[in-house]
C-alpha cells in the first residue's frame, strides 16, 4: 500500500475524533495573540506521540512546530494550520457553539487545526515510510497583523523547508469542491492612517475658520479615482476608507478629522501606485484647503503567490486523490488577504481551498456571526493534504 492509502485508512478510523477535536476548539475560541489554552491543548496532543521534536512558544507566542523525521532520505516539507478566533458573538445555534462571550471561530481555523492534528498523528505512526521530513506548523495570530507567520519564519525553524502547504476551508464553494490556482491567488494588504487638521470656529462664521471636514471629504471623493484611472484595468485593487472620524457639534466647525482604511491589491506594483497617488492627493488638499495633513501608509500582508512548479505537482496529485464526491477545479482569485503569504515569499508554497458549505444551505461568509462549516470538509481537507504529502515525501 502507498503512504496515501495507509494515511486514508488511519484517517477514516479517526474521523469521529477529528470532529470531536474541532467541536471542542469551536466551543473554546481564543483571540489572536491570546491563544494560550489552545496552544497548550495542541502541545498536549503531541505529549505521548513519538515525534522527533516539538518547539513551543515559537517567537514568544503560542505557536508550535513539530518535526516528523521520515525513515528514508528526502526533502523537508511543512504543513501549516492557524488556530486563532475572532471578536464576534456567535449566532449559529449549534450545540457546540462558542462558550466564550464575544469570541467565535468564524473563519474555520478550528477545523484547520483539527484536521492537521489528525494528519500529524497519522504521519507519526507511519514515519518510517516517509521519504524525508515533515514539519507541522501550528500558527497563532493569523487574523491580526503582523500575524504569527512572520514570527515563525523569524525563528529559523523553517529555514530548511523546501516546500510548504496550507488549506483554508471556504464558504464560497460547496462541500466536495477542492480549488487550486497557480501564481497570485490572494490579495496583499496595506493600511493607512491620515489626520487632517484645520482651524476650529463658530458655525455661523466659516470664513474665520478652516473646515477640516470639507478638506477630508474632498480627499475621500477624489482619491477613489486612483482605482479607475491609475490602476491597470487587468490588475485588481480595492481602496477602502473604513473610518472617517470628525465627531463634533452641529454649530462648531471641526478642526481635525481622522481617516483610516486599507488597500487590497493583486500585485505589488498596484500597491506602490496607490501609495504614490495617495501622497499626491494628500499634497493636493494640503495646498488647496491650506490644512495640515499627516499620512501614514504601511505595507502589511504581501500578495499570496503559489509557486508554479510546486502547485503543478499539487494539482496533478489531487487529480488522483480518488475520494468519492470530491471535484478539483481552478480557484478564483480570492479578495481577502492571508498571512500564509509570508511563508510563500520565502519558501516555494501552495495554499489551496476546500469548500465547506452544504448543498442547499445558505452560505454565510467568513467573519459572520452565522458562519457555518460543513464538517465533511474536515475529511476532505485531511485527505487532500495527505495526498499532497504522499506526492512530495511518499
Amino acid at each position: 500500500m502507498s503512504l496515501k492509502e495507509q494515511l486514508f485508512e488511519k484517517i477514516d478510523a479517526k474521523t469521529e475524533r477529528m470532529i470531536d477535536i474541532r467541536r471542542y476548539l469551536h466551543e473554546h475560541p481564543e483571540l489572536s495573540f491570546e491563544e494560550e489554552k489552545t496552544g497548550q491543548y495542541i502541545v498536549d496532543f503531541y505529549k505521548d506521540l513519538p515525534h522527533d521534536g516539538i518547539e513551543t512558544n515559537v517567537g514568544g507566542m503560542n505557536g508550535s512546530v513539530v518535526t516528523i523525521q521520515g525513515g528514508q532520505a528526502g526533502p523537508t516539507i511543512a504543513l501549516r494550520a492557524d488556530f486563532d478566533a475572532l471578536p464576534i458573538q456567535e449566532d449559529t445555534g449549534l450545540p457546540f457553539a462558542s462558550k466564550v462571550d464575544g469570541v467565535m471561530h468564524a473563519c474555520g481555523h478550528d477545523g484547520h487545526t483539527a484536521y492537521l492534528l489528525i494528519l500529524a498523528e497519522s504521519l507519526i505512526e507511519l514515519k518510517d515510510q516517509i521519504k524525508g521530513t515533515v514539519k507541522i506548523v501550528h500558527q497563532p495570530a493569523e487574523e491580526v497583523s503582523p500575524g504569527g507567520a512572520k514570527t515563525i519564519l523569524e525563528s529559523g525553524l523553517l529555514d530548511d523547508v523546501e516546500a510548504m502547504f496550507g488549506i483554508h476551508v471556504m464558504t464560497n464553494a460547496q462541500t466536495g469542491i477542492v480549488q487550486v490556482r497557480k501564481g497570485n491567488v490572494q490579495t496583499g494588504r496595506s493600511n493607512f492612517s491620515m489626520t487632517v487638521r484645520g482651524k476650529s470656529g463658530h458655525g455661523s462664521s466659516p470664513h474665520q475658520a478652516n473646515d477640516a471636514i470639507v478638506a477630508a471629504a474632498a480627499f475621500v471623493t477624489n482619491v477613489q479615482s486612483m482605482i479607475s484611472r491609475r490602476i491597470d484595468p487587468f490588475d485588481m485593487a480595492v481602496f477602502t476608507i473604513g473610518n472617517f472620524d470628525g465627531t463634533g457639534q452641529a454649530n462648531v466647525i471641526n478642526d481635525h478629522v481622522q481617516l483610516d482604511g486599507d488597500v487590497r491589491t493583486m500585485s505589488t506594483q498596484a500597491s506602490e501606485t496607490i501609495m504614490k497617488y495617495m501622497h499626491h492627493f494628500a499634497d493636493g488638499i494640503r495646498e488647496m484647503y491650506q490644512v495640515d495633513v499627516d499620512l501614514d501608509f504601511a505595507y502589511d500582508y504581501p500578495v499570496l503567490h503559489n509557486d508554479e512548479g510546486v502547485t503543478e505537482r499539487v494539482w496533478k496529485a489531487l487529480e488522483d486523490m480518488n475520494v468519492p464526491g470530491v471535484e478539483l477545479e481552478e480557484s478564483p482569485k480570492q479578495a481577502p488577504s492571508e498571512d500564509f503569504a509570508f511563508y510563500a515569499e520565502k519558501i516555494p508554497a501552495t495554499f489551496f481551498y476546500v469548500g465547506c458549505t452544504p448543498e442547499g444551505q445558505e452560505a454565510f461568509p467568513h467573519h459572520h456571526p452565522k458562519f457555518f462549516m460543513d464538517e465533511q470538509a474536515l475529511t476532505i481537507s485531511v485527505k487532500a493534504m495527505a495526498t499532497v504529502v504522499d506526492e512530495f515525501v511518499g
